[in-house]
Parts: C-alpha cells; sequence; structure tokens
C-alpha cells in the first residue's frame, strides 16, 4: 500500500518569519519552505487558528494595516501546495476583515457561516458581516 503524502501543517512564526523577513537565522529558512508550497513541491495546511493568530500578531504588535495583512496572507492562501478545504471561506474572512472594523475570528465565522452552519451570537457584528445567524 502506498503511503501518503506528507501534508505540513504551517505554525504562526513560520508565516511571521516569511512575510516579515525579520530574523537572520528564521527567516531564510521560513522563506525556503513557503517556496516549496508556493511552487506545490509540498503540501501544506494553514488550520484557521493560525491565521486568527497571524492576523492578531501582524495587527496588534506589528502594527500592520488590515488591508496589508488581508493582501500578504492571502497571497499565501492561494500558494499551489496550500491544500485547505476551507481555503475559499478563509479567503472571504479576510476580505471581510479588510473593509470591516470587525475581529478577524468573528469575520470567520461569518465566513463560513450558511444555512446549514448557523452562527450563534450575541454580537451585533455578525449582522454587519452578512452572517447566516440565529438569535438566542
Amino acid at each position: 500500500m502506498k503511503q501518503p503524502k506528507k501534508v505540513y501543517l504551517i505554525d504562526t512564526n513560520i508565516i511571521l518569519r516569511f512575510l516579515l523577513g525579520d530574523h537572520s537565522e528564521l527567516s531564510p529558512k521560513a522563506t525556503a519552505f513557503m517556496s516549496k508550497v508556493a511552487d506545490g513541491t509540498i503540501k501544506a495546511e494553514i488550520l484557521d487558528v493560525v491565521t486568527a493568530e497571524c492576523v492578531y500578531v501582524m495587527e496588534k504588535f506589528y502594527r500592520i494595516p488590515r488591508e496589508k495583512i488581508s493582501e500578504k496572507l492571502s497571497k499565501i492562501l492561494n500558494f499551489s501546495g496550500i491544500i485547505n478545504s476551507s481555503r475559499s471561506e478563509l479567503l472571504k474572512a479576510l476580505l471581510k476583515f479588510e473593509t470591516s472594523n470587525v475581529d478577524i475570528v468573528d469575520c470567520i465565522l461569518a465566513a463560513m457561516s450558511s444555512s446549514s452552519r448557523v452562527v450563534v451570537s450575541f454580537d451585533k457584528d455578525m449582522l454587519k458581516l452578512k452572517a447566516v445567524t440565529e438569535t438566542l
């Protein structure tokens, strides 16, 4: 039986070192790895929680503007080797994040909502995001 190909789960620190190029030892390693993901040589997944953490760190610690965060993370999510089953929802969430003043987690919830996946929240931002919601 053929062994399945390895899929890498990318951590926040790899993405940040790649995007920021701010560490003399780790950034080149992250760049080499992400280049292989970009061209599809290796397969990788970026979990929703990692996307959210990347947004928080870039926004709160590095003070990167929302539109730049959305642009950079969207570009990575479109790398050839990214195999996220929720890629389109994460891209929608990043667009919602870029064009609103709403928290990334709420944007992800809204982007993943549908008639069969209903958000339950007391947060009024869900209405702004056009999430499929139900009130209690």
